[in-house]
């Protein structure tokens, strides 16, 4: 097939497509405007020869300008690849992109411009075209960079792979004359297993946007994040699924007021001064610069002290601000100038980090929810410091009668109550809401009950609300004769201490070491049996104890 075949050169110097499926490089269409224009006289559909003005002109074999008026349109150019055509006196610039690398199945990769796919989520290169496997080239065509005189945002574009069931890609690259190239790899994702119409049922599956602050009870306090995912009852691979779910090609998801497919996370972070008219609207587009220096990207986290503050971003056109640069909010018009350097941030080829199917690794400023975390999970807040749970480990007795057996489990002393765990360093006799003793165990629970041994030998049950260093927080509470409690006598967690609610009972702590504990249970009413009394190790993958119920009727 010729290139003549399926391209047409009107009367009024327009070069177009007019039938085929076949491809050509931009070379093959100079030459045939050449061969063309040195004939003795034009014929059919081809209004070209000697007596017509030079159409085209030669830099390379991949850069081709036309010239004299001579233009190809956006669909001509679906038609050709393996260099750039320039034409109307450089006002419009049709650029070559080469895609080089491997992806996994039937991946169709989708080019991202001005914060728009190009030519939508079902492009016309398909799975690829123009390919040569021998040069692990993926596919070759062109993309229209400059139209008008103007640069389509500074010819840069993002080429993404983001099918389902594949792992995920992009590469960014500024376009210019002749080839550019981008390099795209991904491979089956095999945490990625589950039907794509079933992830759409888990809608349960939510996400708090927006600056915020969560406790993974690691020690570190309060940490800022820019979301906080709650998985329901779904695992943790679920969630990192669902999270591709949304930002899937052909995804009609919204995160963050955004279409799906173009989320990618927190690209750069900044300080500002100077607010006015505030505050900003997190989710807003801020805009900042002109010209060369413009850009816009979405603010997905604010942290605003009323003048001052930090804002977290995703870059959406244009170049990131510098120092002094004042940004403008697109709804709430607020407006301030960044202060000093911008700092960017790395983005994760899926927007909530990396599953190992069993855990997670987040991406910067990533959040979920404390309780849907394991000490297995990583998360790093909007400081990029990494940020890890500890080990929460559950206790569970079973084989319990609901509403009649009344259940102890507490530290084990020679298969007995350990009532010396820890001893009261102050006395107690009058109403007071704490209890001081020698030392607290580092896996305490940070609510409970506790027993006190009073002077008459009696073990005192009372709740604690709270406790740090070596002292617990209880209610207010009178220690009078003959509820008092000398300095010295013993104090004990009852980690479960209560009337059965259900068939079984848990605590739940954070593993420091091995623990062994003793549980006794026992039902005197309607259906008694004989006392229960065993003992069970709480390890790093928790514990269990079931009761043995003799009747004892």
């Amino acid at each position: 097939m010729a290139i003549g075949d399926d391209f047409s050169i009107g009367a009024n110097k327009n070069v177009r497509h007019s039938s085929g499926t076949t491809n050509y490089t931009v070379l093959e269409l100079h030459r045939w405007l050449q061969d063309l224009a040195d004939d003795a006289s034009a014929s059919g559909d081809d209004i070209m020869d000697i007596t017509r003005l030079t159409p085209s002109d030669r830099s390379t074999d991949n850069i081709i300008t036309l010239i004299n008026g001579y233009n190809i349109d956006d669909d001509a150019a679906e038609y050709l690849y393996d260099g750039s055509i320039t034409q109307d006196g450089g006002d419009t610039i049709y650029s070559g992109l080469v895609v080089v690398g491997s992806v996994y199945g039937s991946t169709t990769l989708q080019v991202v411009q001005d914060n728009a796919l190009y030519d939508t989520d079902s492009p016309f290169w398909g799975v690829g075209i123009n390919s040569d496997s021998a040069n692990n080239i993926l596919t070759r065509m062109l993309i229209k960079t400059r139209s008008g005189g103007n640069d389509i945002d500074g010819k840069r574009i993002r080429v993404y792979a983001r099918e389902w069931g594949a792992t995920f890609a992009e590469f960014s690259v500024t376009m210019g004359l002749g080839n550019s190239t981008a390099a795209i790899f991904t491979n089956e994702d095999l945490n990625n297993s589950t039907a794509s119409g079933t992830v759409a049922g888990w809608t349960t599956i939510t996400n708090t946007e927006g600056y915020q602050n969560i406790d993974l009870s690691n020690g570190n306090g309060a940490r800022p994040y820019y979301s906080q995912w709650n998985r329901a009852s779904y695992s943790i691979n679920q969630l990192y699924e669902r999270s591709k779910y949304i930002t899937r090609r052909g995804t009609s998801e919204t995160i963050h007021g955004m279409d799906g497919e173009l989320f990618r996370g927190i690209t750069h972070q900044w300080d500002y001064d100077g607010e006015a008219s505030g505050p900003f609207n997190e989710d807003e587009t801020l805009s900042w610069g002109s010209g060369v220096s413009a850009g816009t990207g979405v603010l997905l986290a604010l942290d605003d002290n009323g003048s001052d503050g930090t804002m977290w971003i995703q870059l959406l056109t244009g170049v990131p601000p510098v120092d002094n640069t004042s940004i403008t909010g697109g709804t709430s018009s607020a407006t301030c100038n960044v202060d000093g350097s911008v700092t960017a941030r790395s983005v994760s080829s899926v927007f909530l980090g990396q599953s190992t199917g069993t855990s997670l690794i987040g991406a910067f400023g990533i959040g979920v929810e404390a309780s849907d975390l394991t000490n297995n999970d990583k998360v790093f807040d909007l400081t990029g410091t990494q940020q890890q749970p500890p080990n929460n480990v559950t206790f569970t007795v079973y084989g319990l009668v609901s509403g009649e057996d009344r259940v102890l489990i507490t530290n084990n002393n020679s298969g007995a109550p350990d009532t010396t765990q820890m001893t009261l360093s102050t006395a107690l006799t009058g109403t007071t809401t704490s209890i001081v003793v020698g030392s607290i165990p580092t896996d305490t629970p940070q609510t409970g009950t506790l027993r006190v041994v009073l002077d008459d030998g009696r073990d005192r049950y009372i709740a604690y609300t709270s406790w740090t260093g070596s002292t617990f927080t209880t209610a207010s509470t009178s220690w009078a004769d003959p509820d008092d409690a000398g300095s010295g006598n013993g104090v004990y967690l009852g980690y479960i201490d209560k009337l059965a609610a259900s068939s079984t009972e848990t605590f739940t702590l954070v593993y420091n070491a091995d623990r062994t504990l003793f549980g006794r249970v026992r039902d005197g009413g309607g259906t008694p049996i004989k006392t229960f009394e065993s003992t069970g190790t709480l390890s790093s993958g928790g514990g269990s104890m079931t009761v043995i119920r003799t009747s004892d009727a």
